[in-house]
């Protein structure tokens, strides 16, 4: 297997499940500012850890819910300073109506950000790479003619692709990405721009499983890590929802874990059977979507692990792990 030297992935001394997680007690780390792009709602945050500070690249909209990324940085990992401008706007057809939950990995020099392209039809993977951060080149919607909510009783009947992570080393020779929205796929790419799914959409590696915190849907989270037992392992958003009288839905969306087996790297081999992260405090439980905990950004900074999320599509948190003090079972909550 091919890897980066990536620190964050290569010395991560990470173990299958990874945590416990605990949020941090002055949570939220950002909200809606000012009167602008960014005035309304703040969430869905990537992450990625850049000269010793960790960026943020986040969700943010004003009241005409058109979704732009903006950037944060911060030299603890809490406290953001926040640039005036968002790095990525919508400018395309297929993004129209916004630029929306990004997900980065860098690799040999450049970001790759995957996002979802939003037309207000289709929900479509997109990638931007940059060198930079701030200047981008757009590559479009990743797939098409693919449902990855195919396999469901909720099927789109055309195309609707949302959330993607690239593992940033090769497996068998060849780039990985794990995306979907509803159930989670495969692909894998020979340049990282262009991009193969494993199976057609009616045959995910991994689907909602009944009766769990993860019954209705699953989204995949953030970028993978490599652990200690060689496994990579991804946090994962889960949902459950509830119809309401008038054929709308209340949600709670909650995140775990599964892990791959990088000898069998289309076939999940664990998963957790609790959620790791569930809707708690005040924002998690109130905001434009009630009920969300999304993870999307992971990092490992100074020894600890950051997992920040958006909260309620409203605001954004962070929650952290220590392998050095926390243990599952200790103070792990059990939701």
């Amino acid at each position: 297997m091919n890897r980066t030297n990536d620190k964050n992935f290569m010395n991560s001394r990470a173990a299958f499940p990874l945590g416990p997680f605990t949020p941090y007690e002055n949570n939220p780390i950002l909200s809606p500012l000012g009167k602008g792009w960014e005035s309304a709602n703040l969430y869905n945050p990537a992450a990625i850890v850049v000269d010793d500070e960790v960026v943020l690249l986040y969700r943010a909209h004003s009241t005409d819910i058109v979704s732009h990324i903006g950037l944060a940085r911060s030299s603890d990992g809490l406290h953001f300073d926040r640039e005036k401008n968002p790095i990525l706007s919508p400018s395309e057809a297929y993004d129209r109506y916004g630029c929306e939950d990004p997900r980065i990995t860098k690799i040999d020099g450049t970001y790759y950000l995957t996002y979802t392209g939003w037309d207000r039809h289709s929900a479509l993977l997109c990638l931007a790479t940059s060198t930079d951060l701030h200047n981008w080149t757009k590559h479009g919607p990743i797939f098409s003619d693919f449902d990855t909510f195919a396999a469901t009783k909720d099927a789109r009947g055309f195309d609707w692709s949302k959330a993607g992570v690239i593992v940033p080393f090769r497996i068998q020779n060849k780039w990985w990405m794990y995306f979907g929205e509803g159930c989670i796929y495969a692909a894998t790419s020979s340049d990282l721009i262009h991009w193969q799914p494993l199976s057609d959409d009616k045959h995910p590696i991994y689907s909602p499983t009944p009766g769990s915190f993860d019954a209705d849907l699953v989204e995949i989270g953030a970028p993978p890590v490599m652990a200690d037992n060689g496994l990579l392992i991804f946090l994962v958003n889960g949902a459950v929802r509830t119809l309401r009288s008038d054929g709308t839905y209340d949600v709670d969306y909650r995140c775990g874990q599964f892990a791959i087996d990088p000898d069998r790297p289309g076939q999940v081999i664990a998963r957790m059977q609790i959620p790791w992260l569930a809707p708690q405090s005040f924002e998690d439980l109130n905001g434009m979507i009630p009920n969300v905990t999304f993870v999307e950004g992971l990092v490992q900074f100074h020894g600890v692990w950051l997992a920040y999320y958006g909260q309620s599509d409203t605001t954004l948190a962070v929650a952290t792990y220590d392998p050095r003090i926390d243990r599952w079972g200790s103070h792990s909550s059990r939701f």
